[in-house]
């Protein structure tokens, strides 16, 4: 994850950001007066744009991502665990990109074969889910709402954006772009991916992190599966405890994944 450090060194990377900021920023804001939850969340078809950027701009998304969404929560209101909504961005902006490199390396990714589609929906899947566990499992930290709620409308409201609107954006400009040499790799060529034996199993890692903690989150905040080796006074509702305790592992083995690819 070098990359989210060094490009703020590249002053085309920096400018890269702040337009994926500003674009997000722009979609966000609209549609606060939509609410999918009320109160909790709102359709958000702007979700569609850090994963565009993502194959577009590399890290430059993910920190694109974290800003817009900054300034997208100032239009709803501020409080604690907007720091890990920053956080979830910067994954969601981040993920897609990191799993195409690993699964689809010279690829484009634009869709034109089923087995292109499947790539795709894999990289979009472990963003939006990461993002959510991110999220719920913060959320359920400070006791504000149960991972149940944020952990699955997360899911499915970047998955929506992501599979409906982002393979038409990139259709359209991801050829555009590249004429320009302005994709990642073309802006940061000293960034050449991780070793090739590093990264397959950082994947392994980031898959058994996500869906780990996304599983783990939900069994436990619908009290399906209740940890025997913890106390009973940590496993009643809302199971904030609980979750902290074997959620956290799971979310530091999809980071340590992330850093290996």
């Amino acid at each position: 994850m070098s990359e989210l450090r060094s490009m703020w060194g590249n002053t085309r990377m920096v400018v890269l950001s702040a337009i994926s900021a500003a674009l997000y920023a722009a979609v966000l804001v609209p549609f606060k007066v939509v609410p999918l939850i009320p109160g909790v969340t709102e359709l958000r078809p702007a979700n569609a744009i850090p994963v565009v950027c993502s194959f577009l701009f590399g890290p430059a998304a993910a920190w694109g991502a974290a800003i817009g969404n900054m300034i997208g929560d100032f239009f709803g209101g501020v409080g604690p665990a907007d720091i890990f909504g920053f956080f979830a961005n910067i994954v969601y902006g981040y993920v897609p990109y990191k799993v195409w490199q690993v699964l689809a390396r010279g690829q484009e990714p634009v869709i034109r074969s089923p087995a292109t589609a499947v790539k795709y929906t894999v990289a979009c899947l472990l963003a939006s889910t990461f993002c959510a566990d991110i999220v719920g499992w913060g959320e359920n930290l400070l006791a504000l709402r149960p991972f149940l709620m944020l952990g699955n409308a997360i899911v499915f409201n970047n998955m929506l954006a992501a599979m409906l609107l982002s393979p038409f954006l990139l259709a359209a400009i991801y050829p555009r772009v590249k004429a320009g040499h302005l994709l990642y790799e073309d802006v940061m060529p000293e960034q050449q991916g991780a070793a090739a034996w590093t990264a397959p199993l950082g994947l392994i890692l980031l898959v058994v992190g996500v869906f780990g903690a996304w599983t783990a989150g939900n069994l436990i905040s619908t009290g399906y599966w209740t940890p025997h080796a913890l106390p009973a006074s940590m496993t009643q509702p809302p199971y904030d405890r609980a979750i902290g305790i074997v959620v956290t592992p799971l979310v530091a083995v999809a980071v340590l994944g992330l850093g290996l690819m």
